[in-house]
């Protein structure tokens, strides 16, 4: 089986760009942000999830993984006193998605949890230009000939095409719901066991997938199921992590026009593997008596936490 995110490009029709786009990059350099005063505090959450949160001399990842995840959320959430717009969000768990769409000749559909959803009261604006998204023609989507990009996907009968998001979420979106634009999706892989866990290059595809499925369910919300390139594109994030490794994405859906493989397509943007920490020793490590890893967190990360945070900033400020 050839690598997830080259098929999930090819099934969604995505031209893959390495790095965050300029919009986001911008915001982790912004001074006038003050993401840098964060810092220590979200180091002492690190620590918080990792070493304090439990008793247990050396919590499991299913323990620390959401818990450094809420913690990161939490600091995240003290800048809407900064920016109040920020607190026009919400965070749905538990949501189900389906979305439903044609490539050459094979019917496909994404359904399933799509992760913790957060939703915003607006859009975030497109991160390509026109001129960017017109120069996607000309791009060569990759062939697996004689793979079938469709090779380990699983073949059930579909009775109804189904485009939807939140159709099962607690929050229930429907119309009139005014947290109705999908923002960023987070995965947590927080399985203990390694096999049960996706894989780095795996789960990146699964968030492609998913950040995709959410933006062509909204765009036939707004914009009917006939096929065409989108006036505004929709832009969906998404932010995957085992507790300490993180992946980040952005996707701009630019076309529902997705059966053959010319004119516009869409765009994601990727940041892969960043460690947030290098390790987090629970107890002191102690050879004939010395202390030869003390106990705490080494090799912190700073930029891996304000690209969380600046994803979160993101089509607000």
């Amino acid at each position: 089986v050839f690598p997830g995110v080259r098929q999930a490009q090819w099934l969604t029709k995505t031209k893959l760009v390495e790095g965050l786009p300029p919009a986001v990059q911008a915001l982790m350099d912004n001074p006038a942000l003050g993401l840098q005063e964060l810092e220590e505090r979200a180091k002492h959450m690190v620590s918080h999830a990792r070493l304090w949160d439990t008793a247990e001399a050396a919590p499991r990842r299913e323990r620390y993984c959401p818990v450094l995840f809420e913690n990161l959320i939490h600091i995240c959430r003290l800048m809407s006193g900064k920016y109040p717009a920020l607190s026009k969000r919400m965070l749905a768990r538990n949501c189900r998605i389906a979305a439903t769409w044609e490539r050459e000749s094979i019917l496909l559909q994404v359904r399933g949890l799509s992760g913790i959803l957060m939703n915003s009261m607006s859009p975030i604006a497109p991160v390509a230009s026109k001129e960017e998204i017109v120069a996607t023609k000309e791009h060569v989507l990759e062939t697996f000939y004689p793979i079938a990009p469709t090779i380990d996907l699983q073949e059930v009968n579909v009775y109804k095409e189904l485009n939807d998001t939140g159709h099962m979420c607690p929050s229930g979106f429907r119309d009139g719901y005014p947290y109705s634009h999908p923002h960023t999706l987070f995965f947590l892989e927080s399985a203990n066991v390694r096999t049960d866990r996706f894989r780095p290059e795996q789960l990146r595809a699964k968030m492609l997938m998913f950040a995709f499925g959410n933006a062509l369910a909204k765009a036939r919300t707004l914009h009917g199921n006939d096929p065409k390139v989108l006036e505004q594109p929709i832009v969906v994030q998404s932010i995957g992590t085992d507790g300490q490794l993180f992946q980040f994405m952005v996707f701009q859906l630019n076309t529902t026009d997705l059966v053959s493989n010319d004119g516009v397509k869409n765009l994601v943007w990727i940041d892969s593997d960043q460690n947030l920490y290098e390790r987090a020793q629970c107890v002191p490590e102690v050879k004939k008596g010395i202390v030869t890893k003390p106990a705490g967190i080494s090799g912190f990360q700073p930029d891996t936490f304000k690209k969380f945070l600046a994803l979160y900033l993101h089509g607000t400020v």
